[in-house]
């Protein structure tokens, strides 16, 4: 067992920022669990678009309000707390929100936190190898 709050990964290397959003990203790879979880905040107004081609995505939205569009179908559905959605094939998506949205995410396969969005929205596949899991 191990237990981390998010105010162990505030401003670490775990904790990415860019304009449209911030991911504290809580457990990882490394702590060999089958999953990763991060807490991500949207903010306000963003258009963000995503692909995770090699990840399967679980967002539950625990605060605010916006969109999510799935790319191939056009089809929007709207978000709330209490709201889930999964992204479970490959699905290109966009996230609009309207207000800032705090959601909790969970990938499969794991990330190990290097991971950087590419030109397309993607995270490449990263696997880790041989490190001792996290306590």
């Amino acid at each position: 067992m191990f237990v981390r709050h998010l105010t162990d990964i505030e401003d670490s290397d775990a904790d990415i920022k860019t304009e449209n959003w911030r991911s504290k990203r809580i457990v990882l790879a490394k702590d060999k669990i089958g999953f990763s979880v991060h807490e991500t905040t949207l903010y306000a107004g963003t258009v963000n678009d995503f692909w995770y081609a090699n990840h399967i995505e679980a967002v539950f939205i625990v605060e605010g309000e916006g969109e999510v569009e799935n790319k191939a179908t056009g089809e929007v559905h709207q978000l709330a707390p209490g709201s889930i959605y999964v992204l479970n094939d490959s699905d290109k998506h966009q996230v609009r929100p309207r207000t800032q949205m705090r959601t909790v995410c969970v990938f499969n396969p794991p990330v190990t936190g290097r991971e950087v969005h590419d030109e397309h929205g993607v995270y490449p596949l990263i696997i880790e190898t041989d490190e001792p899991a996290a306590n």
